[in-house]
């Protein structure tokens, strides 16, 4: 069986998503799981994936980096697939672990994914800092506190913590931070 995962990492990219989806179909997959999660928050369906496939499948994504955002976080996910007997196939790479060489290619091109991220949040570290030190740069706006009025409308109206949440999409913690602070500047 050939088994596909899929991810991209906001709801924004429903594209992308549709587009991984359909190649993997395209070549043959069984069953496709498909995500919309950061690489560095827990993937749920990437971990149904593994526990989905049996010794003899193949685990197949289009990309290395929709599968593992790290060299380390690569060879756990490649160990658990190899010990239950799975080879994996990375389309855009070329890359087929049923051999040595593909093995190696893995491993390498592993390392110089994992690089070019840092790299890239090396960058991304040093112009926020320079747009910081310019006074362009005032990082996101707290949700919460663009909705501090709606807030406290219907908290006014006498709706409970849970349905101003609820209501909102704004957490727990947010919901009481806001009335704490909009509170504490009418004393």
């Amino acid at each position: 069986m050939i088994v596909g995962y899929a991810r991209t990492s906001t709801a924004e990219q429903k594209a992308g998503l549709a587009a991984q989806e359909a190649e993997l179909r395209a070549l043959g997959c069984d069953r496709v799981f498909l995500e919309q999660a950061s690489s560095v928050k827990r993937r749920d369906a990437l971990e149904q994936a593994i526990d989905y496939v049996r010794e003899g499948d193949t685990f197949l994504v289009t990309k290395l980096d929709r599968l593992a955002r790290s060299v380390v976080h690569l060879w756990e996910i490649v160990e658990r697939l190899e010990a239950k007997g799975v080879a994996i196939r990375i389309v855009g790479l070329g890359i087929d672990t049923n051999t040595p060489t593909g093995k190696l290619m893995l491993n390498v091109l592993g390392g110089v994914a994992q690089w070019e991220r840092e790299m890239m949040l090396e960058r991304q570290r040093i112009g926020i800092a320079a747009a910081k030190d310019a006074g362009r740069y005032k990082g996101r706006v707290p949700t919460a506190r663009r909705q501090s009025a709606e807030i406290m409308r219907l908290k006014d109206e006498g709706k409970t913590v849970p349905q101003i949440m609820t209501a909102l999409g704004v957490s727990r913690a947010s919901v009481y931070r806001v009335i704490q602070e909009q509170t504490a500047d009418i004393t």
